[in-house]
């Protein structure tokens, strides 16, 4: 019997995760079949129970749904708890749904594919939402010197340094209390969506810096494309994307997939769509 996984997400039909699990389970030998599910926005809860009463054993979650997906849950993960958040649904034998957080360990994934040091390191998140909150305990947990968390809205990114405090030197602020510079910049916003761009100064970068964006698309991010000039090396998100979902593969499945060839799958098909 093929076993039933999926993403829920309103909007939903331009998500890849169907094509990366699809390439997951077929280097796996594992038999599943991955769906993407546009929930009713206001609907989440039902969608899931229907999608379990239909045979699915678990899923993923992306916007607007992760909040609703930590509501329901029966069991959280340590890291959920922490994220106040839930991107992964895991159906148990029980009948009891047990949520986690694959976002961070994802992040992190794809900097160790990049050997982007951090230990020791001075770090720039920029935005203090649900993504940033998400990756702050993985980023922690590898021993920067400090991370600094900046928000057009400064008691956001100050309460969040607070919340994550007990893990590391963290602090948070508006973008007026950015000073010195930094090894890694993490643009954790959806500004690049719109074209936006943070306020950030133009000597931001230490030598050897590395600009992340959380964003991806076939060109560079607008984020990515005022770093490179400054003299940042330059990654986007769609590797985070693939080591997010390979974790959620793991956390079903017990049996974890090889990335790197889904990474440049994703990085080609992209490329092509841009044409």
């Amino acid at each position: 019997m093929t076993d039933r996984y999926c993403v829920f997400g309103n909007p939903v039909k331009h998500s890849k995760s169907p094509q990366i699990h699809a390439e997951f389970a077929h280097q796996t030998q594992q038999a599943l079949e991955y769906t993407a599910e546009e929930a009713p926005v206001d609907g989440f809860a039902g969608a899931w129970r229907a999608f379990i009463d239909a045979g699915g054993r678990g899923a993923n979650v992306t916007v607007p749904f992760k909040g609703d997906a930590f509501a329901l849950c029966d069991t959280l993960s340590h890291r959920a708890r922490r994220a106040g958040a839930v991107n992964t649904l895991i159906l148990g034998g029980n009948g009891r749904t047990y949520g986690d957080t694959t976002d961070g360990i994802g992040l992190a994934r794809d900097l160790a594919y990049h050997r982007v040091a951090l230990m020791g390191k001075r770090i720039l998140v920029v935005g203090a939402g649900g993504a940033v909150r998400g990756i702050l305990e993985p980023l922690l947990d590898e021993q920067p010197s400090e991370i600094v968390v900046v928000n057009r809205t400064a008691a956001k990114a100050e309460q969040l340094a607070s919340d994550f405090a007990d893990l590391g030197s963290i602090r948070g602020g508006g973008f007026d209390t950015v000073n010195g510079t930094f090894d890694v910049v993490i643009n954790g916003t959806s500004a690049s969506l719109s074209g936006d761009l943070p306020p950030l100064p133009d000597t931001l970068f230490n030598a050897n810096a590395w600009a992340y964006d959380m964003m991806y698309g076939s060109e560079p991010t607008v984020f990515l494309q005022w770093a490179g000039p400054r003299g940042a090396k330059l990654l986007d998100g769609l590797g985070m994307l693939v080591e997010q979902a390979a974790e959620s593969f793991f956390l079903w499945r017990n049996v974890r997939p090889e990335t790197a060839s889904v990474r440049e799958m994703l990085r080609q098909s992209l490329e092509f769509d841009a044409f």
